[in-house]
Order: structure tokens, then sequence, then C-alpha cells
């Protein structure tokens, strides 16, 4: 009996499983994603409703080759990859890719949170399918984001420099970083003065603290010069202090919920100075596991790439059962703490923890390393507190008013202490019991916070030692730090947590943002990308517009909408803004005035067909006058250009038509009409044509040019010159050809007027050959000499010469089929060749030496 394949991502978590699930199984590694969108070609069949034309992933091959054996010598198959979307797009590539090797044997997906033995043994005994819903999810965004990426790239590549990028959720979080900068640049900056003093009590203990100024009048002060502050000290000068009001207020202080990604990376940043992209590397291995001495390599935390704060309940109840025996009773709540997700989070998932919370960080210390460590006690910490007894804090605050006769406002200033009465999940968790908001949201008014307050009680008095007077300027806003746009990001719904690392860590890998001092600031190069972006597509690159699509991501993974169709809505709205991106609008008034120009046409060309389109001036110009009365979608340069040229074409019908339209600022499109050949040049020379035998692909050409002039478009002198050309190569074919080329005034070159005496013996040769050498491909291109031989033979047919390049080409093949040829030395006598196959005389028939290739065209 076969073994059972069981196949992950990646080559730890691999040997971590191996070790759990034993001989019965063979547990392989697919080393991430195995098939991908092409690189160099958009790679969706838009046309077909989005469908994505995969390939193998570079570097891929072998590993593909090794699964297909596997899956052909095992009894059942396994698809173990991550418990998320781009998990479950793994999974299904697996199935698709090796479904030929699998027929008729069982596909199973598992799926688990932790890699335990318990967790991975459950999820062995309760095998699942894949989810197509969850597919169909990372298929649709991984096709918007190589649409957006694609399409958009270019324009940068154009307009700045080759090499840049563009990305769906990467150019809104530069967008994010740019904008805070730009405000920075615009800040002007505040002067504000805070006032205050340092006192202490008349009586022991004698120990100062600082009270600040927080009424003036019963108002919030608002002091906004020098001399309104002065005018306050003088006011205060000399005044005694009492204390109006001692107020007590106890507080519970909640731990907070265990971490998610977003949460894991932004504490990582705050407290071990770690970018998101090294929090989820160190985090992967302590989720794939880690050797411990003895058993194999153990996953010593949940999946860390999750939205969900919910926590498994035999992790709640491991975590009760530490806490109460490690810290007491009254240390776990009455009832365990229960936390509420986000909206859109997969409730499926749990939260980031350790798999057994026995093992704590001090039993991992020379185990783990450095970063490792750090890491793995910061989730354990965060984990066991979350499952902790709040803290009970007592605030007091000290209310003190100045004793003075003839004050002229009346003042209150306050000083306010925290202490802790019950530690509580603080015993774990150490935090500043002192609330403070993100860095970025820093509120400019000063606290009145001080570390103690000696015993107060109402009517004590107090002696003030120093009034204080600072000079204060309110602060620009702080650039964003990983951890605060990672913050920003998950609070405007901009991406989700498998994302957030790779966003950041392109912005920097792409020169558009540097770090410094924990902080990403944009590089001149990320703001003239951003400022591009939002200037021309600032509604695809909109922060609301970008959160909405994750929203309907989200939907398609739930079932509610279906992939396709919301693929077809986007892009529906994003060829629109690219239109207006690539091409600028016309001037609305030129475009009215052409419009009423070609009103006066009565007598339109018929409708020309080209290939599968048809081509309709009366129809085009009508399509775009209702673009223009519709206002929906701008009439473009590209479109007015057509129109002028169109007015030009019916100038007969149009009365003053050249005068108009050189007035309107077309003078050099009337000037460049007027010189392009006339249309009844092109049609006498068509006239000559018409009866001549040709090549396919002349005659393709020859009737693309006179479906042109039929249309009404004159020819170009380009255009003249090719028909002319191809008129004096098939001379022999025209009766009276001087007459002819006198009436057009062709001009020959001597070399073309010279009968070709050559050719006609070089073709008689070769007609002996019945064996005709091997085609050769070189690189992309096919040498076969009876191909070559017999398109010339056609050719001369037609055309009753060969050009000096052709023969000489003859020349070379003969010699090489002489053997073939009756009486050779006879016809080369005749030919005047030499040995090499050249005429007496002749240098060679290309240019540099080069062999001439044994295909032509006809």
């Amino acid at each position: 009996m076969g073994k059972k394949l069981v196949i992950v991502e990646s080559p730890a978590k691999a040997k971590t499983i191996g070790k759990i699930l034993g001989p019965g199984f063979m547990v392989k590694s697919s080393v991430g994603h195995i098939r991908d969108l092409p690189e160099r070609t958009l790679g969706v069949d838009v046309e077909a409703g989005f469908v994505p034309k995969y390939v193998l992933s570079k570097g891929k091959a072998k590993v593909v080759a090794e699964l297909k054996k596997a899956a052909q010598a095992c009894e059942a198959i396994y698809l173990a990859p991550d418990p998320d979307r781009e998990g479950e797009a793994i999974a299904w590539h697996l199935q698709e890719t090796l479904a030929d090797c699998a027929k008729d044997k069982p596909v199973h997906r598992i799926q688990y949170n932790e890699i335990t033995p318990r967790a991975v043994r459950a999820a062995f005994e309760n095998p699942g399918v894949i989810d197509m819903q969850r597919v169909d999810a990372q298929q649709a965004r991984r096709v918007l984001d190589r649409i957006v990426g694609y399409m958009v790239s270019p324009m940068l590549w154009r307009r700045l420099k080759k090499g840049l990028s563009a990305g769906r959720v990467q150019s809104v979080a530069l967008r994010l970083v740019a904008e805070r900068e730009r405000e920075i640049q615009a800040f002007q900056p505040e002067v504000y003065w805070v006032m205050g003093a340092t006192v202490r009590r008349e009586e022991e203990p004698l120990d100062p603290f600082t009270v600040r100024l927080a009424r003036v009048d019963d108002e919030k002060p608002s002091i906004g010069d020098e001399q309104t502050a002065k005018a306050l000290l003088d006011d205060l000068e000399g005044c005694s202090l009492r204390v109006s009001a001692v107020r007590r207020r106890e507080s519970a202080r909640r731990p907070l919920p265990p971490f998610i990604t977003s949460t894991l990376q932004q504490a990582a940043s705050s407290v071990c100075g770690y970018s998101p992209n090294k929090t989820m590397s160190v985090a992967q291995k302590l989720y794939e596991g880690v050797e411990l001495g003895g058993g194999g390599p153990v996953g010593l935390i949940t999946y860390m790439r999750t939205d969900s704060v919910n926590i498994a309940r035999d992790a709640q109840t491991a975590a009760h059962d530490f806490i109460v025996s490690k810290y007491g009773e009254d240390y776990y709540p009455e009832k365990p703490n229960i936390y509420k997700s986000r909206a859109s989070a997969q409730e499926a998932h749990e939260a980031i923890r350790p798999t057994d919370v026995t093992r704590t960080p001090a039993s991992l210390k020379g185990i783990l390393d450095g970063p490792e460590l750090r890491l793995y006690e910061l989730i354990w910490k965060r984990f066991v507190a979350s499952q902790m007894a709040a803290a009970r804090i007592e605030q007091k605050t000290a209310e003190v008013e100045p004793v003075k006769a003839g004050l002229a406002h009346s003042y209150l200033f306050t000083a306010t202490s925290s202490e802790v009465l019950f530690d509580g999940f603080l015993k774990v968790m150490a935090l500043d019991i002192r609330k403070k908001k993100p860095e970025e949201d820093e509120a400019e008014e000063e606290s009145d916070e001080v570390d103690r307050l000696p015993p107060l009680v109402e009517g004590d008095r107090l002696v003030a030692l120093d009034w204080l007077c600072d000079r204060k300027e309110t602060k620009p806003p702080a650039r964003y730090s990983e951890a605060s746009l990672i913050r920003a990001l998950e609070a405007n719904g901009v991406g989700r947590p498998s994302t957030y690392a790779s966003i950041i860590e392109t912005l920097n890998s792409r020169d558009y943002t540097v770090r410094e001092k924990r902080q990403l600031v944009p590089t001149p190069l990320g703001l003239e990308v951003s400022d591009l972006l939002v200037g021309k597509l600032g509604k695809l690159f909109d922060v609301g517009f970008t959160a909405r699509m994750e929203e309907q991501l989200d939907q398609i993974e739930e079932g509610s909408v279906e992939w396709a169709a919301m693929l077809t809505d986007f892009y529906e709205k994003f060829q629109q803004w690219m239109e207006r991106a690539k091409v600028p609008p016309a001037d609305t008034d030129k475009v009215s005035a052409v419009l009423e120009m070609l009103a006066q046409v009565t007598d339109w060309a018929p409708p020309v067909q080209r290939g599968r389109r048809t081509y309709s001036d009366e129809h085009f110009v009508a399509s775009v006058k209702e673009q223009l009365e519709a206002g929906v979608k701008a009439v473009t340069d590209r479109q007015l250009s057509a129109l002028v040229k169109i007015a030009l074409r019916y100038r007969d019908q149009i009365h003053r038509a050249d005068q108009i339209l050189v007035g309107m600022g077309f003078g050099d499109e009337v000037a460049k009409d007027q010189a392009a050949p006339s249309h009844e040049e092109a049609k006498r020379r068509f006239e000559v044509l018409k009866d001549l035998a040709f090549s396919e692909s002349q005659a393709e050409f020859i009737d693309s040019l006179r479906q042109q002039v039929e249309s009404g478009i004159k020819l170009t002198g380009r255009q003249l010159a090719a028909i002319d050309r191809i008129i004096v190569q098939n001379a022999a074919q025209i009766e009276q050809f001087d007459q002819v080329k006198d009436e057009l005034g062709l001009i020959v070159g001597e070399d073309e007027l010279q009968p070709d005496t050559e050719s006609p013996l070089l073709l008689e040769m070769l007609r002996h050959v019945t064996a005709w050498q091997e085609p050769v491909t070189r690189g992309k291109r096919t040498f076969d000499d009876h191909v070559f031989f017999t398109s010339l033979e056609e050719q001369y047919g037609r055309k009753k010469s060969l050009s000096p390049r052709q023969r000489y080409a003859l020349k070379r093949m003969a010699f090489r089929y002489k053997d073939q040829i009756p009486e050779f030395e006879k016809w080369a006598e005749k030919l005047g060749l030499g040995k090499q196959g050249k005429s007496k005389g002749e240098k060679g028939g290309s240019k540099g030496g080069k062999r001439v290739p044994r295909t032509a065209k006809a």
C-alpha cells in the first residue's frame, strides 16, 4: 500500500509536519506558488471574462516534476498550505497541476492554525475540500493587481523613467506618505504659551510638583502672544495658592486583545525596532517549527497572517490554568475576556498566540536566537495579558486656585497623578498607566500628569516656588512610521494582513521611501511618482475606492459577489480613467466648430470594410457629436485630429473649409493635406496595377492602399513611392511600360532597365535538382533551399526579372547542387561563373560579405 502524499508550501513546515505524521506519510514542499501569471505579458484574457493564463512559476519545473512523480506513487493527496487566500490558491494550483497524475485518487484540503501534534492530527482526521470562493477571491485580487500594474506602470516609464512601478495598493500607501509630507511642507507653526507653577506644601512633605494652568475665567486658556502671557504673569505675581479640591476617580484598565498581523507588526516596530518584513520572517520561523531538542521541530506560535482576535476554547482553558497557578485566582477575570474583531475579519482564524502557554520566554533562552526570543516574548506576554483581569487605577487630581485681592481674572491650576490599586494584567505586561495617543495624533495641549502627588486635602496652602511661562510652537503632523502607516492602512480598510509587510518593503526597495529614525520619508522620486499617479488617476488610487475593492474581494470569498462581474465593473471604470490619463482632452470649442463645419456634408463616402472592422466617416462624426453632447467622456485630441482630416476630405462640400481650419490653428494640417498626392494620381496608378499578378503580401498591401483611397483618405508621399516601386518591379507585365512610366513620372534606375538574361538560365539549371538539403534552423529563422528556389521561380514568372542580390544567391546555390545539374560546366561557362559561384568581376551579393539566406520574400 502506497504512502499518503502531503504537500505544504515551505520546506521547514514540511519537516515539522513530517515528524508529526510519521512514516505513513510522504511530506513534500511546493516552495510557495507553483503557477502564476506570465512575467512579460498581461496574462489575462479580458474578452473571455478575465480568465487568467497561468504558467509555471520561474524555477518550479523541477519541483513540479517531483510532485507529479510523488502523486503517481501515492494512494491519496493532502493539500496543506496556509489557511488563507494565498494558501487556498496554492492548494488549487497544485490540484490543477497534478490532476493528470492523481486520477481516481482522493484529494483532500487540510487546514490548521498551529503546527502542533494535536492540531495537525485533528486536521487530518477531518479533511475538507478546496474552498473555490476563497480561490476566486485570490484570483480576482491577482488579476486586479496585474491589470493595474501592467497597464499603469508604462505611464511612469514614459513620463518619468524606465523601471518604475505602480500598484493598486502600493500606490495608495505611497499617496498617504506623500500627502503627509506635503502637509508637513505646507505647515505653518503657530506660537503659544503654556503657563503653570512649581509648588510645594507649606508643611512636610515638602516635595515640589508642577501644576498647569487649566482655566482662565472658566475657559480653556488660549495664550497666543507674549504680551498676553506677561499680563497674566503680572496678575499672578505675589499671590499665594490654595488647594480648592482633590478629586479621586477609580477606573479599570483593560488588557489589549491578542495580536493580529497588523498589531504585531506595529508593536515589533515600536518595541523591537523590527521592520514589518523582518517581523513576518521571524514569525514564520516560529510558526513553522523550531528545534527544541529531542522529538524534532515544534511550532511555537499560531498562524501569523490573521485579522481575527478570536481565541480557541482550549487555548483559553490553558491560559486560565496557567494564570491561576502562576499569579493566583484574582488575576483571572470572572468571565473569560472576549474580543471583537473588525467586520471583515476571518472569524475562523485565531489571533496570534503561543501554541503552549506554559512554554515561557524564559524557558526558551539559549534555544531561540535574539530576534526570535524577543518576538516570541512579545507574543507570549500580549496573549497571557489579554486573558488576565483588568488593572484598577486610581487617578487623583488636585485643583489649585491663586489667592490674592484684586485679581483681574479667575484662575484654576491642576495636577494629576495615577496609582495602581491592583496590577492585574500589568503583572505580565508593564505599560505606562498614563494613556497616550498614537505618535501621529499627539495633542498640542500640555498634560497635567505628574509622577506622584504628595498628600493633599482641600484647603491646604501651597508655596509657589517658580512661575512657569513656556513659549511653544504647534508641531506639524508626524511622518508615518512603518507601524503608524500599517495602522492607517488598516483603519482605512486598505490592504490585508498578508500584504502590509510587502507594501512597505516595495516602497523602500523602489526608492519611493527611505527609513529615517523609524520614519518613512518619501524620496523626491516617490513624491514625483505619487503626484503623477494622483494627478492622472486620482480616482483609481483613492483610499476609499481601494477600500471598497477590498470589501468586494471579501464578498467574493463569502459568495455574495461573482468575481468576473466585479472585475467587469472595475475594468469599465478603469478604461475610462486610463483613457483620460493617456490622452489629453481636446478643446471643446474647436470640436464644436469642426462638427458645425461637417454638418454641411450631405454626400458621405460609403463605409469601408477592412478586415473585421467597418470604417464610416458619417458614423464616426455622429458618434463624436453624441459623445460631446453627453459630456460623460471627454473628446480627445486624437478624435479632434480625425475630425479635421475628415473635414479636409469633404472640403468641396464645406464653405471656406481651408480658411476656417487655418483660422482655428490647423494651418499645418491644411498645408500637409494640400502637399499630399492627389486622389487622381493614386487612382491612375491603381488602374495600371489592376490586372497584374502579385505575391500574396504585395496584393494585400496594394488592396489596403486602394481601400484607403476609396474611403477618401489621401496617400502619403511614402505610400505613393512604394506603389511606384511595385510598378517598376513588375515592368515586364506592363504593356508599353515606357509610355506608362512617362505618364506617371516614374524615375527608373539604369540597372532596373537592363534585361535580366541570367535568371532564366539559373532557374533552368536548378530545376534539375531532385534531392534538396534539409532545412536548417538558426535562432528564429529557417533556411530552406527548396522553398527559396520555388519562391524566386514564382517571382520571376510574374516580374520577368530578379534583383542582383537574388541572382547572386541562385548562383551560390547552383554550385552547391552542381553534382545534380547535367553539363554544369557548360552552364557555368555560359554564365561566366567562377569557382565560388560569382560572375567574373563580381565581388559579392551582400554588404560585408554576409551569406545570403536561403529564404526570400517574393
